[in-house]
């Protein structure tokens, strides 16, 4: 059995951005979406997982965008679908894409992580989807993730964000959607429109709790901006910024 799962839905207006599009950080809350499901079709869901002591963690995550004028509207139909890669010994990596007539304009790829919340460390990934499962399915994005360079010295803030009641998960921290949401929420709309994002590589390091003061800071790269939100001073989250214009 090949472990893809797909749904067919159209657009809804909560998950829309200021151009009336599917929102970057909308999609993806919708990649986290169908994986919570799939996952608990597959047996390996956080109920499954909870019964076990386990509890999965995203390390990192990376979408491509197409560019905002192909990206599906409001209303929109479009197939989301998810599947997994062949899990390595400690961590695996599940795939994702937004289809709309025919056109992919969302693809991404998620690394997790198994922890034992028993012991507080990482468990072995290897046999977590079980037997009877094929891998032949093409990865949805053929580039890498993205190593961004921890080292934002000499760079001064530019923003604080506080986290709410609101940005908290099943887990009682942060979700991960909310660091997307911070900051992307950094940015204006005239420079997000201005910048054209078609790709963010997401790095998840600490955990935030709720009243946690986060601090931004940013730098330009040759295509893009690495982003860094640390608590503390000590990183909490990093992404990588690929622009169309800078």
């Amino acid at each position: 059995m090949e472990a893809v799962y797909e749904e067919a839905r159209e657009v809804p207006s909560s998950m829309c951005d200021h151009a009336g599009r599917l929102g970057m950080a909308d999609t993806f809350a919708l990649f986290m979406d169908l994986a919570t499901t799939h996952a608990l079709m597959m047996g390996c869901g956080w109920r499954q997982m909870a019964e076990r002591h386990l509890f999965w963690l995203t390390v990192k995550t990376k979408v491509v965008f197409a560019p905002q004028a192909e990206r599906p509207q409001m209303g929109d139909a479009v197939i989301a679908r998810t599947w997994p890669e062949e899990p390595g010994k400690m961590r695996c990596v599940r795939d994702y894409q937004v289809e709309c007539d025919g056109r992919i304009t969302a693809a991404g790829k998620t690394e997790w992580a198994i922890l034992d919340t028993e012991t507080a460390s990482l468990a072995p990934v290897g046999d977590v989807y079980g037997e009877g499962l094929t891998f032949t399915r093409e990865p949805a994005v053929g580039t890498p993730f993205v190593r961004v360079v921890d080292d934002f010295e000499g760079v001064e803030p530019f923003a604080t964000y506080t986290v709410r009641s609101t940005d908290i998960d099943l887990g009682g921290h942060m979700n991960n959607v909310a660091y997307v949401r911070a900051l992307l929420g950094s940015f204006t709309v005239a420079e997000l429109d201005a910048l054209q994002i078609r790709e963010i590589d997401a790095i998840f390091r600490n955990q935030c709790f709720e009243g946690d003061e986060l601090v931004l800071s940013r730098k330009a790269t040759e295509d893009g901006y690495d982003v860094r939100l640390a608590k503390d001073g000590k990183t909490a989250f990093l992404a990588h910024l690929v622009c169309e214009h800078l």
